[in-house]
């Protein structure tokens, strides 16, 4: 049975009062229309929940069996709503982020974000570093680079120095740099690594020939997979290379770019910005 949520109010609140006046005066309307909302529930109902005194009201037998429960239910909505009169607006904040560092080091470390910003409604998006800010309405991103984006606030987050990782097997058979000539070396979009990281090793870069995949997560499961030696931020891998499913056959490593946070310099910064700055940064230096 449907009820008028205004008829159920009307009935609770003459009950208590048993006077139609003084619960017009409660619910702010006239006491012609409480009367009448009444009497329209009484007639839904087919039963009389209040006699009409000369003085007043008094309930009907019928009228006290209903009263506790339409009384109960208008004290539960209450309650179930009181807690979104104090809560704070939630404040949608959306960021853009380099896929192998969401998934690898910021995902773990979101519940205590949201534990401690519980009213900002964070939205994510993964990228392989090529980011526009303002075309796919992002807030802030995390990127990989030198920090010097046209139109671009960066603030420095950590390094990530690259090394080679690979598979035990692959790895087995490599015992100096120059074998790597030999094997499949697999190439991000930034094709300047490999060369750079040969240079460091005092080694004229060979002739490049392996697969180019858009993310260190794909570059990482080619290796796992024992497709070939990827160049690989380490610390992000941190786990494969303890459980020894991928390993770092060399230790040289090259530094070419760090993770910032960034904006656009013409976006002021929101409270949910700063708020996710700060926790951001102080991850990092911890």
């Amino acid at each position: 049975m449907h009820l008028p949520l205004n008829a159920l109010r009307a009935f609770e609140a003459s009950a208590r009062h048993l006077s139609f006046t003084r619960a017009a005066n409660e619910l702010s309307v006239s006491q012609a229309a409480v009367s009448q909302q009444v009497r329209n529930l009484e007639e839904r109902l087919g039963v009389a929940l209040f006699r009409r005194l000369p003085r007043g009201l008094a309930l009907t037998d019928e009228g006290l069996a209903l009263l506790p429960t339409v009384a109960d239910a208008f004290e539960r909505l209450g309650r179930g709503l009181e807690r979104f009169r104090h809560a704070p607006e939630a404040d949608v904040l959306t960021v853009g982020c380099v896929s192998s560092l969401l998934v690898r080091w910021l995902m773990p470390r979101l519940p205590a974000f949201q534990q401690e910003h519980p009213w900002i409604d964070l939205r994510l998006f993964g990228n392989n570093n090529r980011v526009d800010l303002a075309g796919e309405g992002l807030d802030v991103a995390v990127r990989f680079g030198q920090g010097a984006w046209h139109g671009v606030h960066a603030v420095p987050l950590f390094e990530a120095p690259l090394s080679p990782l690979c598979s035990p097997a692959l790895a087995a058979r490599l015992q100096a740099p120059p074998q790597l000539a030999r094997e499949t070396l697999l190439r991000s979009y930034r094709s300047d690594e490999w060369p750079a990281w040969f240079e460091r090793c005092g080694l004229a870069p060979p002739l490049l020939r392996g697969p180019v995949l858009d993310s260190s997560l794909a570059l990482a499961e080619a290796g796992l997979q024992g497709a070939g030696v990827a160049l690989l931020p380490a610390a992000l891998f941190a786990h494969e290379l303890q459980q020894g499913t991928l390993v770092r056959p060399f230790d040289t490593q090259i530094l070419t770019g760090r993770y910032w946070l960034t904006r656009l310099q013409s976006r002021r910064d929101s409270p949910a910005m700063q708020a996710f700055a700060g926790w951001l940064q102080r991850q990092c230096a911890g």
